[in-house]
């Protein structure tokens, strides 16, 4: 895989996870503060949109991962 792809499979992952601990309905939940780690995600895929820039995958290309679609 390469690190867009990466970043969008974490990206997803942490947002499903987030809203399960933080959703009262939710059989994991946890805190309703949760969701602002989901907002957290999402304000940073508006960000790297917007600036065709993102932290993590600027640290995926360090560790050897292949960058590019």
């Amino acid at each position: 895989m390469s690190t867009w792809q990466i970043v969008r499979v974490v990206a997803g992952s942490f947002i499903l996870l987030s809203l399960a601990l933080g959703i009262p309905g939710s059989p994991l939940y946890v805190s309703p503060w949760w969701l602002a780690f989901t907002a957290f995600v999402g304000l940073n895929l508006l960000q790297s949109g917007f600036s065709r820039w993102c932290l993590m995958e600027t640290l995926l290309r360090k560790l050897g991962f292949k960058p590019g679609c």
